[in-house]
């Protein structure tokens, strides 16, 4: 990481979310493609499971430095060239005018698992993250439901930048952003892509087809797995939809491993 990088708020997010992921997991050695336990496995602690890492690290309380890993901090580097990037695009004229700022992304840099949304809303677009409002607070209660925590996983979205009125992303608008997207997933390196919502899961996955006939299956996305299941905003209003949503979850466990 450049020394110029250390007042960047991006980077010092990126930076605490991963050191305080590793505290609280006591992580002594950190191994990127580590198997986390089968699903027929005694559940685990979540927060003892290590976290899998590119290559190997080792640290000890009677280090004289935090956790740090040359994966890892390159990781962080490029999400916040990526990111300054996006902060700075006004490809969407519409949206760059309208914008209070761009939303690009926030979680464990080195996640096993993304969420991936459709676009930022009021709440977002005035705090820079996503998932913050209503609909983020019921995405939080899902991902404690895995045993997880945002700070476990990556959260992002299609768009960068909140449709006036949250209308709906626009084609041309996707095709702009589609870059970024794509680029940020491809740093992250995930294992599991768990898409929520209709525009998420038609972008990602090149396809017409709505989530009641895209969810309960495992998709791929250049050799990433994708579940897809409905967006919390949209379970909001449709409750009756969280019994289909739990089994889309219990479904991505099953394949990362949690019991």
């Amino acid at each position: 990481m450049r020394a110029d990088d250390a007042g960047d708020p991006t980077v010092r997010r990126l930076v605490l979310q991963h050191l305080e992921t590793l505290e609280r997991a006591g992580v002594e050695r950190i191994d990127r493609r580590a198997a986390l336990p089968s699903p027929s496995a005694p559940a685990a602690d979540p927060a003892k499971i290590e976290r899998p890492q590119r290559d190997a690290v080792q640290h000890t309380a009677d280090d004289a430095k935090p956790p740090t890993h040359p994966a890892v901090d390159a990781q962080i580097a490029e999400l916040a060239a990526l990111a300054d990037e996006v902060r700075n695009c006004t490809l969407c004229q519409d949206l760059a005018k309208s914008r209070t700022q761009t939303v690009f992304g926030v979680g464990n840099p080195n996640p096993r698992l993304c969420f991936f949304g459709e676009a930022p809303g009021a709440d977002e677009d005035r705090q820079g993250e996503p998932f913050v409002g209503a609909a983020g607070q019921l995405l939080n209660r899902i991902i404690q439901a895995m045993t997880l925590s945002r700070e476990d996983v990556y959260i992002l979205n299609v768009l960068k930048c909140r449709p006036p009125g949250n209308r709906n992303p626009k084609p041309d608008e996707i095709s702009s952003c589609r870059p970024f997207f794509e680029r940020q997933l491809e740093i992250l390196d995930p294992d599991f892509i768990c898409c929520l919502g209709g525009y998420a899961a038609k972008t990602l996955l090149n396809t017409e087809d709505s989530v009641g006939r895209l969810r309960g299956r495992l998709h791929d996305f250049r050799g990433i797995q994708v579940v897809v299941t409905y967006h919390p905003a949209y379970l909001l209003r449709a409750p009756e939809a969280k019994r289909k949503t739990w089994d889309d979850i219990q479904l991505l466990m099953r394949e990362m491993g949690i019991s």
